[in-house]
């Protein structure tokens, strides 16, 4: 029989909002496994004890932003607007069905002024990551590292040319210590101590956000970029550490540092790294060396001139320091005559030259580590966890392009993100377990 339905929507009706909310509902889950309560120790420094207006409470503050880096809500004054309808995102912050959102300016306002230049949302990351550790989610002997770009907010197109000066490596002091100990192990003379030298080079800034990075690279889009360099756990992938730089800083520069940081912060016993080839430097290759991790680092490709031999078919004898070239020739500090001088070089002076870098032994032990049946197995795990996790930021998270302009808030959107991740990983892990 035909029937239709007299319209009710003006009829007061007895409602919980707990009962709005799925048993499953992933924010449910959060709620239950994450413990949010040290946001209001980490943020009572910067509120004032007895001036001003109320403040609305940090917890509902921070629980919005989560929100919107959960469900990858790009604009706060959307966020406003789903918060005010989503009887889920209302449960979550501990509003009622008619109780006021509070407004988008609120969470600007706070960035702008109360939380800029602070700590708060690396403190925040940091402590999601302890969670996971006190969970036992996250071993901190297997790490994966990697980068990948963020768009920036500004046109490529409007730029200014700048000249500035090259940072100098925080190993250079290292390298020429090495350098003057193997000239005195080979009976050579001291080189001069030189007068710091401060290089320059021309790049592009951005008129509209000139703390971000002109990106140009082979099969890499071009234009203003950062970059978050990111490193995952091998236990349960989740993120251990997440920086921003511009994106004209290459992938090698903060890999160091950022290990150091992980190590002293949450304790790690790292055994063992695995890296794209961006980060195959002999610095790097040195640095894990020294800290006694076995690290495997990609291949990185070279087009070597066509006709000549190769570097990689001289072969270098540690014990006798020379190379021997394919001929089986010693190849010394003094010119080697050669019958396959046409394959060999295409000088003038018809000498072959074979650099060595003062620490290449290290590269080649990262070389052969590559090569191990483990090596190989740590390399292809690389690339089930590290590249999922940016595939998810990006394809769940909205972390594919930047929401606001400068290099603090570009570093506040990708902590939160990869907070968010962690949180949805330990929430997961934890409800399948009961």
């Amino acid at each position: 029989m035909f029937h239709t339905r007299n319209s009710s929507q003006h009829e007061a009706e007895f409602v919980l909002l707990d009962q709005l909310v799925e048993e499953d509902h992933l924010l449910r889950k959060i709620d239950q496994y994450i413990d949010f309560s040290f946001i209001v120790d980490k943020v009572k420094p910067y509120y004032s004890e007895n001036k001003g207006r109320p403040s609305l409470d940090p917890l509902i503050l921070f629980k919005m932003m989560f929100i919107g880096y959960l469900y990858g809500i790009r604009s706060e004054r959307q966020l406003e607007k789903e918060i005010y309808y989503n009887m889920a995102y209302r449960w979550f912050l501990g509003l009622n069905i008619n109780d006021p959102v509070p407004h988008h300016s609120t969470i600007s306002w706070n960035r702008r002024t109360r939380f800029k230049n602070t700590t708060i949302f690396q403190d925040i990351f940091d402590e999601i990551v302890l969670q996971a550790i006190n969970h036992n989610m996250v071993g901190g002997r297997v790490l994966f590292t990697d980068s990948t770009h963020l768009k920036a907010n500004a046109n490529k197109h409007k730029y200014t040319r700048k000249t500035i000066e090259q940072d100098t490596q925080n190993y250079i002091n290292d390298l020429e210590e090495a350098v003057q100990e193997d000239r005195v192990a080979h009976g050579k003379k001291l080189l001069k101590v030189k007068e710091e030298v401060k290089t320059e080079k021309d790049i592009r800034q951005s008129m509209t956000d000139p703390e971000s990075g002109y990106l140009y690279r082979e099969n890499k889009p071009e234009g203003f970029f950062y970059l978050d360099h990111r490193t995952t756990d091998m236990k349960y992938n989740i993120i251990t550490d997440a920086h921003v730089t511009p994106g004209n800083v290459h992938d090698s520069v903060p890999y160091l540092d950022r290990l150091d940081h992980q190590i002293a912060r949450f304790g790690f016993q790292v055994e063992a790294v695995a890296l794209d080839s961006g980060y195959l430097t002999t610095p790097i290759c040195k640095g894990l060396s020294d800290r006694h991790i076995f690290g495997v680092i990609a291949h990185r490709r070279f087009h070597p001139t066509r006709g000549l031999f190769e570097k990689w078919k001289f072969q270098y004898d540690s014990e006798n320091d020379h190379y021997i070239c394919p001929k089986g020739e010693k190849l010394l500090y003094t010119t080697t005559d050669c019958p396959f001088l046409e394959r060999c070089t295409r000088s003038k002076n018809h000498q072959r030259v074979i650099s060595r870098h003062i620490w290449e032994e290290h590269k080649e032990k990262i070389r052969q580590n590559r090569l191990t049946v483990s090596g190989k197995e740590l390399y292809k795990k690389r690339k089930e966890k590290i590249e999922r996790s940016f595939a998810d930021s990006k394809q769940l998270h909205g972390l594919r392009y930047c929401r606001l302009r400068g290099k603090q808030n570009v570093s506040e959107q990708v902590l939160l993100t990869a907070a968010c991740q962690n949180m949805k990983k330990i929430a997961t892990h934890l409800t399948k377990l009961g």
